[in-house]
């Protein structure tokens, strides 16, 4: 009201200043109009009193056939983006805008079509547009997890599952026994993914009104995918998002012409615009090139700035400094004979210093999230037992009160509940399936092995989705290691396989537990959206189930297409598969698996992971953006430094555009960037149906230096 005492005593003084002058009456009115006028501000604040007209559907009436059929179409060419993303550089952005806008436009365009013909029953709501929107992320979200920008897979086709494949195994001589190889095949990953990805769904199921309603986590992706989808059906809202839309379709187009249009140009080993030398050969022999990708720059200009300067920088340390000068000691650190993949050679450097970095970056940032998790934990319990709400403003009473948002929110949330005994009980059925069945999937992973991890993951899962709402970072990818380590160490040490049973131990642990977090996200999205936790939850496991069907099968495309897939240097050298079989790796056999003096740097970028990232939380935010990121530094130092260049040109692009017109470029940027990576990434859908027919491009490009291309010349005509 202190605003509002303002207005009244300068609307009074000036008022007495007029020569007429205003009686009581007068100012009494105008003073209750300011207030009605105030009124009707903060009601226009409020989300739900927009929607307070509109008849809320049943929980059954959420959860639609065209939703799901929306949901499915949308989810196998994210599906195919996300596959891409990770094979090639391990990077994925966020891409709930370009899902929820092309969710919003198809099933908008669909209800106008039925509308026009008289056959439509039931109008598109938020709250279906909220289950299109968990469902499409379920099932993609197999293929991969992530917060903040994503070097993990939940399925594990890029990491663990095919860590365990024979073309990784390769690479590590001393681990390519039939006990520590198990080569990729549809059938035992749908399996595995059925058996593992639906047993965290029931682990949280429990908490949910304490997470969301008692502790009020904010869960900021979910948050901010629930604004989304509020604003879409707002009429402001809904033109905007047709306009987004036309833009993201405009740019997607461009992107997979180019793609197209660049195909024709590979019809060989090097050939093509991916193999440009920008900078010059010697550049280009060290991975310093632009390779016209659009992908990646549409990646560069979703994620943070600082993010994209992490990773050239990382790329200039590694690729421009320290691998040419470890290269140097050929022969004295390292045989000089080993082929270019032996990790007992230069890449064995690339692959656990890259590991330590990951590692350090991911122990700290854990036990920053644990620290802040007890401490708030703890402020809590010590607030509910003085009768004090989690959410309390000392300084007002006022803020003790519930908005009108709040009480409906919460209301409708506590309406349809999830029995406590159901969740318990498929937590357990399930975990028993998984307990009896993985052995005969993975002979090196015991039962016991098993039993300890599900005795284990609702307590890890609390963990992870209390401080998932807390900074919206997944820590999945730091108790992942941590099992593949320990369960790699024990089974290496009794029954061998440890390298085998150390990475599906690993995907028993992440896939529980990663969508443990992503429930509770949508959870915390259906609350502010008003869609019932029963919609949500069904909508999470129809989502998941598809995923565990699409993920093996567009994976499985990949495989059987692109012939190289895992190697070094290759367009698809899926960079994480190493990194974590090495994890198993280093569990099994300790640091007698490292190259020469490899310990020492392994140590040295280890501690500079955690200085680096105690400074950055130390100097404070404003000048935190200028210091950059262990864990995005260490993704080029193992695969190279061409996307970076890519990602840091997309990064500019969207700074530049910011300086221009920031509001453009806030509400644009998002669906040009969606745009580019799904136009590109839908692309490898026909490019990898034309490798299986084995048609071949019809140009090769290729770029030679001067004194080369006089020799080649020379052969042709001598030819």
């Amino acid at each position: 009201m202190e605003n509002r005492d303002d207005s009244i005593e300068d609307n009074t003084i000036y008022e007495s200043e007029t020569p007429s002058g205003l009686n009581d009456l007068q100012v009494s009115e105008k003073n209750k109009k300011l207030e009605e006028e105030e009124d009707k501000e903060e009601e226009e604040l409020s989300v739900e009193r927009i929607f307070e007209h509109k008849k809320l559907p049943t929980w059954q009436e959420q959860l639609t056939v065209r939703a799901f059929v929306v949901a499915f179409f949308l989810s196998v060419p994210f599906s195919f983006i996300v596959m891409k993303l990770i094979l090639t550089v391990g990077i994925i952005p966020a891409l709930n805008v370009s899902a929820g806008l092309l969710g919003f436009f198809f099933v908008k365009t669909w209800t106008k079509f039925l509308e026009k013909t008289g056959w439509l029953k039931q109008p598109f709501t938020r709250q279906e547009n909220t289950v299109i929107q968990t469902c499409v992320v379920a099932s993609y979200g197999i293929t991969f997890s992530a917060k903040r920008f994503n070097v993990m897979l939940l399925g594990g086709f890029g990491n663990y599952i095919f860590g365990m494949s024979d073309a990784v195994a390769k690479q590590t001589p001393n681990y390519d026994s039939p006990l520590d190889v198990k080569n990729p095949q549809i059938g035992w990953m749908i399996g595995y993914l059925f058996l593992v990805s639906f047993v965290g769904l029931f682990s949280v199921v429990p908490l949910r009104k304490i997470m969301i309603i008692d502790y009020k986590l904010t869960y900021p992706s979910g948050t901010a995918t629930a604004h989304l989808i509020n604003s879409f059906h707002t009429p402001k809202g809904a033109k905007l998002a047709r306009t987004q839309v036309n833009t993201l379709g405009t740019f997607f187009t461009f992107s997979f012409l180019w793609g197209f249009f660049q195909w024709f140009f590979t019809g060989g080993n090097g050939c093509g615009f991916g193999n440009f030398p920008t900078f010059g050969l010697e550049a280009y022999a060290n991975t310093f090139y632009f390779d016209f990708s659009v992908i990646y720059v549409g990646v560069g200009m979703i994620c943070p700035h600082i993010v994209n300067v992490s990773v050239l920088v990382g790329g200039i340390i590694s690729w421009g400094i320290l691998w040419p000068l470890i290269g140097m000691k050929k022969g004295e650190w390292y045989p000089a004979n080993l082929s270019s993949t032996s990790i007992n050679g230069l890449q064995g450097y690339r692959v656990f210093i890259t590991l330590a970095m990951v590692l350090g970056d991911g122990l700290y940032n854990f036990a920053k999230v644990m620290s802040r998790m007890l401490i708030n934990l703890s402020q809590e319990i010590r607030d509910k037992r003085n009768g004090i709400l989690p959410v309390a403003d000392s300084d007002s009473s006022a803020s003790l009160l519930p908005s009108y948002d709040d009480e409906r929110r919460t209301k409708l949330f506590l309406r349809d509940q999830i029995p406590t005994w159901f969740a318990l009980g498929g937590y357990i059925i399930l975990a028993i399936i998984s307990i009896i069945t993985l052995p005969f999937i993975f002979p090196p992973l015991k039962w016991y092995y098993i039993l300890v991890i599900y005795i284990f993951a609702p307590i890890i899962a609390f963990c992870n989705a209390y401080g998932c709402g807390l900074t919206d970072w997944n820590q999945i990818k730091t108790y992942g290691t941590l099992a593949i380590f320990i369960i790699s160490a024990w089974a290496g040490s009794s029954h061998g396989g440890g390298v085998l049973a150390g990475l599906a131990a690993g995907g028993v642990l992440m896939n529980p537990v990663s969508t443990a977090s992503e429930l509770l996200q949508d959870f915390k999205t259906g609350y502010l959206t008003l869609a019932s936790p029963r919609a949500m939850f069904v909508s999470q496991v129809i989502g998941t189930a598809m995923g565990c069907v699409i993920g093996p099968c567009v994976f499985w495309v990949f495989y059987k297409a692109f012939g190289d897939l895992g190697l070094p240097g290759s367009q698809y050298s899926a960079p994480y598969a190493m990194v974590f079989r090495s994890m198993a790796i280093l569990g099994v056999e300790g640091i007698s698996a490292l190259p020469q003096h490899c310990l020492q740097f392994c140590l040295a970028f280890f501690v500079a992971s955690i200085l680096v990232n105690a400074i950055r939380d130390t100097v404070g935010k404003k000048w935190a953006n200028y210091i950059p990121i262990p864990m995005a530094m260490a993704i080029p130092f193992y695969i190279g430094s061409y996307f970076t260049i890519d990602m840091f040109l997309g990064g500019l692009i969207l700074l530049v555009w910011q300086k221009v017109n920031k509001a453009k470029a806030d509400l644009y940027g998002p669906a040009v960037a969606s745009g580019l990576i799904c136009g590109d990434g839908i692309w490898t859908l026909p490019s990898s149906m034309l490798a299986l027919a084995r048609v071949t491009p019809p140009i090769c490009m290729k770029f030679l230096s001067s004194s080369t291309n006089v020799r080649v010349d020379a052969f042709l005509a001598s030819a």
